[in-house]
């Protein structure tokens, strides 16, 4: 499924590295094509994690998120990680 940009999504999966839990939510700020015939992937901004007040900036596979029905997210501090 492709999704579009500023669409709320949710993780599918734990990122544990990341303190990240399946059903985090998040927005859809980029777009990335698999050149290699590999999977599509998305840049996703501003999880909803209330032990962490910062923004989180990751990058994922399409197979990792999906669309969410979670409340929309507050931002205030990015950080970069790539998954």
């Amino acid at each position: 499924m492709k999704f579009d940009l500023f669409t709320q999504v949710a993780l599918r999966q734990d990122i544990p590295e990341y303190n990240l839990k399946k059903g985090d939510v998040a927005t859809i700020v980029d777009y990335h094509s698999s050149s290699n015939s590999g999977e599509d992937g998305y840049s996703l901004e501003g999880f909803n994690l209330p032990e962490n007040c910062a923004e989180i900036f990751i990058t994922v596979g399409a197979d990792k998120i999906e669309l969410s029905a979670g409340e929309k997210i507050a931002v205030a501090y990015s950080s970069s990680i790539n998954y």
